[in-house]
């Protein structure tokens, strides 16, 4: 097992008598830095109870930590499927629409119950977009253009994983309006989202057709891979919200991205402070 430490700052050089102390607790055989703000602990003594306290510390230092077993290569894998909203991009789509009606403060409470679980997929979302009923749909670009961002490491990240031969799939609770011009900018292979209703140029506050869901964006995972004739233990999924949990636990590596407690507590890697890019330091060499 190798521990692999990641931060927004140079660690051997800003945090080294604690990285040199994690080293000695878990009997790491060697500290080898991974690029300018990655560290990689070899051969480490594991057990759960120090993965527990050893996450508690380096969460209060503004450091990730992520236990990887030391054979794993990103060559292991043939598939990553991202969730949209505050994974791939910075925004929650939705609740900037809604901004333009003066609904944001609403909409972003209910968007927040249901990424932490406490609502359904299913009702947040349609009451979500019922509030919307009337928007003129020119909102909707005025949103992409002017709003949407990737996250950090994210353009870093798909070049590599592309590079590396591997697929990508955007599976989210968002709307194809945003799904598709992403998965075109970003030269993506696959996404599946929700339909907005639009009639005559206004959003009706429906959406067409079913829901994406926590258990449809499991099924998209499932489905990618049964075409790609892979396992979904050949997949990455990553997240941030409660309806990523059901995909995430079919993959091979789940990865919390900035993600709610339930989710973070779930996965098997925490991104919390560095970006996207920082799965690519997952693995050796």
């Amino acid at each position: 097992m190798n521990i692999i430490l990641q931060a927004l700052r140079p660690l051997l050089t800003t945090d080294h008598e604690f990285v040199e102390r994690l080293a000695r607790l878990t009997q790491a055989s060697a500290i080898v830095a991974v690029g300018a703000h990655a560290v990689r602990l070899q051969q480490v003594r594991y057990n759960p109870q120090l993965q527990r306290e050893l996450e508690a510390q380096c969460h209060g230092a503004q450091i990730d930590i992520s236990f990887s077993p030391a054979a794993r290569k990103l060559s292991d894998f043939k598939l990553v499927a991202m969730d949209m909203d505050s994974t791939l991009i910075t925004i929650e789509c939705i609740d900037e629409i809604a901004d333009m009606q003066g609904l944001k403060a609403e909409v972003s409470e209910i968007t927040e119950a249901a990424m932490r679980g406490e609502l359904e997929f299913q009702e947040s979302l349609t009451r979500r977009v019922a509030l919307l009923k009337g928007l003129d749909a020119s909102a909707l670009q005025k949103v992409y253009d002017e709003r949407l961002q990737l996250s950090p490491g994210a353009e870093i990240m798909l070049t590599a994983i592309q590079k590396a031969g591997m697929k990508t799939l955007l599976v989210s609770g968002g709307f194809t309006f945003f799904t598709d011009r992403i998965k075109t900018r970003l030269g993506l292979d696959y996404s599946h989202s929700n339909v907005l209703e639009i009639i005559d140029g206004k959003l009706t506050g429906k959406v067409r057709g079913d829901i994406v869901d926590a258990d449809e964006k499991r099924r998209t995972v499932e489905r990618v891979c049964a075409e790609m004739g892979i396992s979904t233990k050949e997949a990455i999924v990553m997240g941030d919200g409660a309806n990523d949990l059901k995909m995430m636990q079919v993959s091979g590596l789940s990865v919390a991205f900035r993600a709610k407690p339930i989710v973070r507590n779930q996965a098997d890697v925490a991104l919390n402070f560095v970006g996207l890019d920082g799965v690519l330091q997952l693995f050796p060499d």
